[in-house]
């Protein structure tokens, strides 16, 4: 009874007649995500709102969105953003600060500031997804041993052949050190020191001639698929038909931002409750992202939580999107310069 009460509390909140004819626009990522976000998040709403969503794609990262701020010609109300990004974005002043007083309960009746993961609540936004970089192999390839550590991507002798990752300094500089003996919990207080720094430069160097590096998630599947790489590093969602290896995974969340300026800020805080209660991040599980509420979490089968990087945040470390908002830069220079290197 508890939870018809609530469900009912957030549809009458979101009453046709009180927001129709009115326009948001919502921007993400696209691809099979947006789609999962589109079939959980935006279609409820507009059903039970009555507001037309303008749900668009972008490519990451804040430099349009500095574009609209700086100008005042803001056009977009809400935007999904990696935490990464969200961190340098919030300290820019390019999103409004967000009071979590106006979520609702989960629908097991718990209240939202215990219902959600406590990271999950930022200053400038709120979660929507846990995901994670983590690395994976093709059964087809990859033989009767089985990688199972961070160490088993790093050894050429174990596992021949190449391995795909992600042209970037960023987790390639964190699993360099785990696999060089660095226990996960103190990984940026090593990558913080020039010792470091070349401790982790200096692993890299053992796999570099048989990496190939790409660009996009999109490649790192392709390159499974046809077994051009016996490992791959990408995206969890982007994983879900090779076998994922979780030690060292780099969990991290995205999470829906207001855009500093918008003429719409109450009715982006009424999709953002919306959006993120218990029923609809459940429903990223199509694509094997995991709820930001326990509530969430409990609407899955235990074999559908499994497939979550929340069932194996202890295997794992939270990328430090601090760290990497004040040395990315330097880092990313270090990285670029090092893959010239003969």
């Amino acid at each position: 009874m508890k939870k018809i009460v609530l469900a009912a509390s957030l549809v009458a909140s979101l009453t046709v007649s009180s927001f129709a004819q009115e326009t948001l626009t919502v921007i993400s990522f696209g691809g099979d995500y947006g789609k999962a976000q589109k079939k959980h998040m935006i279609d409820p709403f507009v059903k039970q709102s009555g507001v037309k969503v303008f749900f668009d794609d972008y490519k990451g990262g804040s430099a349009e969105l500095k574009a609209q701020v700086s100008t005042g010609q803001v056009k977009w109300d809400v935007i999904d953003m990696e935490y990464v990004d969200l961190e340098k974005a919030c300290n820019e002043n390019l999103l409004e600060r967000i009071d979590p007083s106006f979520l609702p309960k989960g629908d097991d009746g718990v209240d939202a500031k215990d219902d959600f993961y406590p990271m999950a609540i930022n200053e400038c936004a709120i979660g929507n997804i846990f995901w994670a970089t983590a690395f994976a192999y093709n059964e087809k390839f990859i033989g009767d041993v089985k990688p199972t550590t961070m160490n088993d991507l790093f050894d050429l002798k174990k596992f021949p052949g190449k391995r795909a990752l992600k042209k970037r300094a960023q987790i390639n500089l964190e699993w360099a050190l785990i696999a060089d003996g660095v226990a996960a919990k103190d990984v940026y207080d090593v990558l913080e020191t020039d010792e470091g720094i070349k401790r982790a430069f200096a692993k890299l160097d053992t796999i570099k001639d048989s990496v190939i590096w790409f660009d996009s998630w999109s490649q790192a599947p392709q390159l499974l698929n046809d077994g051009s790489v016996i490992l791959a590093q990408a995206a969890n969602g982007r994983l879900t038909q090779f076998t994922v290896v979780w030690d060292g995974q780099a969990f991290d969340l995205d999470g829906w931002a207001i855009v500093k300026g918008t003429k719409n800020l109450e009715l982006a805080k009424k999709f953002i409750a919306s959006s993120t209660s218990s029923v609809p991040l459940s429903g990223m599980k199509d694509v094997n992202y995991g709820p930001t509420r326990k509530s969430g979490t409990k609407l899955l089968t235990a074999e559908e939580q499994n497939k979550l990087p929340t069932a194996h945040l202890e295997e794992g470390f939270k990328v430090d999107s601090g760290f990497w908002s004040d040395y990315g830069t330097e880092l990313n220079e270090k990285f670029n310069a090092w893959l010239l290197k003969k």
